[in-house]
């Protein structure tokens, strides 16, 4: 027996500093489950209908590791490990999602790893949907690949001033070669104060076209958003400019509103993407042909009930409307197959979210 109590207390004095160090620095388990069923078609145009099909898509589910530890004076060390955890059909990444190390004091953030830029957060934060379910503002903005969780990155977050603050980043060029030279870099400046909240973010890609590198090419989006809230109403409106090498410059704009009564939210969405055209002409003869201008039009609309603050139901229905030039949607839609020029889809969807 004596034996027994001094393997015990031995174990007890190797493993209590251990447990002692995570008590003081926890590391914390979040995730979200979020999940649609859809009724979805795509119709319109020359090509053949993406027929009238059921839908059961993932909406961003996920599963996270974070902690944090006290260095002192102020300091702190920080990290995040989240990855995607698809219900519907299994599989997902490990650390897919936003994941990275870094320091945080009076001075601010420091991060390095993989993560959303800021001219993604610059247009999420009007979206109603959080860039998920039908409806959401990927048909209609951030087009282009701007939409980016960038890997091989480095951001320095500012402390907040009375409201005001800013994020920058550099996306690493590790994928150089011979002739071009890609990389990325995006900031914003934020005011947050009260019911009110404005954006402005700007971000470019150097030698790429979209997500493919292209020596030559370089492309930049300028975004400025904002929101407000009056009592029981959030509106939101946002604007964007793209411009690239040999294309036409492309604007889009969404705006929002959400009505919360009670438990319920009842949700409006509406974007509308144009222009982006090569700007390269066909002559002949006497005769020159410029290519016509993309156009795209975008109505979400939505229901939430919130049973509590961790699991809400939801219904949604969207409308979005391609010209001949155009063949927008959005990945929530679940099709598995591209849509064509000038083909329109729509459909309604229910579904659960339940977060951890």
């Amino acid at each position: 027996m004596n034996k027994k109590l001094i393997a015990l207390a031995v174990a007890g004095a190797t493993f209590a500093p251990a447990v002692m160090a995570q008590s003081a620095n926890p590391v914390t388990l979040y995730g979200r489950i979020w999940v649609m069923a859809n009724s979805v078609k795509a119709e319109g145009g020359p090509a053949v209908p993406i027929g009238n099909r059921v839908t059961v898509v993932d909406e961003s589910s996920l599963i996270g590791f974070r902690g944090q530890e006290d260095l002192g004076g102020g300091l702190k060390a920080f990290f995040q490990l989240e990855s995607s955890a698809p219900p519907d059909a299994g599989g997902g990444t490990f650390g897919s999602r936003n994941s990275g190390v870094g320091l945080t004091g009076g001075f601010g953030t420091i991060l390095l790893g993989k993560w959303d830029s800021p001219m993604k957060l610059s247009a999420i934060f009007v979206d109603p949907y959080a860039q998920n379910t039908i409806g959401n503002q990927l048909a209609v903005v951030n087009v282009g690949n701007f939409n980016r969780r960038e890997n091989n990155m480095i951001q320095y977050w500012t402390p907040n001033w009375g409201g005001f603050s800013a994020r920058f980043m550099y996306g690493a060029n590790e994928g150089k070669t011979a002739t071009a030279n890609p990389s990325n870099g995006s900031f914003y400046l934020d005011y947050a104060k009260g019911p009110f909240r404005i954006n402005y973010a700007y971000e470019k890609h150097k030698d790429q076209r979209g997500a493919v590198v292209t020596a030559g090419v370089d492309e930049k989006q300028q975004n400025v958003a904002g929101t407000a809230v009056f009592g029981p109403v959030k509106l939101g409106l946002l604007f964007q400019k793209m411009e690239g090498t040999a294309r036409t410059d492309r604007h889009g704009a969404e705006a929002s509103g959400v009505y919360t009564a009670g438990k319920n939210e009842f949700i409006i969405n509406y974007g509308r993407n144009r222009n982006g055209a090569s700007t390269l002409c066909v002559t002949t003869g006497t005769s020159t042909v410029c290519p016509k201008e993309p156009e795209t039009k975008m109505l979400g609309v939505g229901y939430n009930y919130n049973f509590s603050k961790r699991t809400t139901f939801m219904m949604r229905y969207a409308d979005i409307k391609n010209n001949a030039q155009a063949a927008l949607s959005d990945a929530s839609f679940g099709f598995n197959t591209a849509v064509a020029n000038d083909q329109d889809p729509k459909g309604f969807g229910a579904g659960f979210r339940h977060t951890f």
